[in-house]
């Protein structure tokens, strides 16, 4: 098996949130904290270290006491970027991946996950999410990946592709369908925020 301590924890809020007019989704408040409060206390229990990936408002996600790493790319090239900065600080064997902007995210994910992970002797294993209508939905951003990708990752990206699913097709990976779709959900509007809060009630 393999135990948190194994693994490093990345939470992902370098991006731009277009949709929400650029403000930066991390800091926006659930339920009167931030988001990536809801995203660090949803992930603690499942790993050792965590780290946080945000390319501006440093300072104020230093605050909560984890290492914060910019990406080396620029223009918020997308969550592979985000990926590549964490893995050249890991020092862990795995690197697990969520967003900041998720705050029901699953407290089994790491270990559904690891699990999988073992099974197959997969180099990375993602996450998927099964709608009430019963279709299946990728969640790459929720990933389980071995810290010695780093060198496979950063040779994808100086091709210049930055289409996470494109990666995923030249490793070994797999995925792990959770039931619960809510779990998966993202804020990408005021109206989205709202909907989570009443449904984390």
């Amino acid at each position: 098996m393999i135990s948190p301590e194994q693994i490093t924890g990345l939470i992902l809020a370098g991006g731009r949130a277009q949709r929400m007019g650029g403000i930066d989704k991390g800091l926006i408040p659930f339920n009167g904290k931030p988001l990536i409060a809801s995203a660090i206390t949803r992930l603690k229990s499942q790993v050792g270290p965590i780290l946080i990936n945000a390319n501006r408002n440093v300072t104020k996600y230093a605050s909560y006491g984890f290492p914060v790493i910019m990406d080396e790319t620029p223009d918020f090239s997308g969550p592979l970027a985000g990926f590549a900065a964490g893995l050249k600080v890991c020092n862990t064997p795995y690197l697990l991946t969520t967003p900041c902007d998720s705050p029901l995210l699953p407290t089994d994910l790491g270990l559904k996950l690891a699990t999988e992970m073992i099974r197959g002797d997969f180099q990375l294993v993602y996450a998927s999410s099964k709608e009430a209508d019963g279709k299946i939905w990728a969640q790459p951003v929720f990933c389980l990946m071995r810290a010695d990708l780093q060198e496979l990752l950063k040779t994808f990206l100086q091709k210049g592709d930055l289409k996470i699913d494109r990666w995923f097709r030249e490793l070994r990976s797999s995925t792990v369908v959770f039931d619960d779709a809510q779990a998966f959900a993202n804020v990408n509007t005021p109206e989205e925020l709202k909907r989570l809060e009443e449904a984390s009630i």
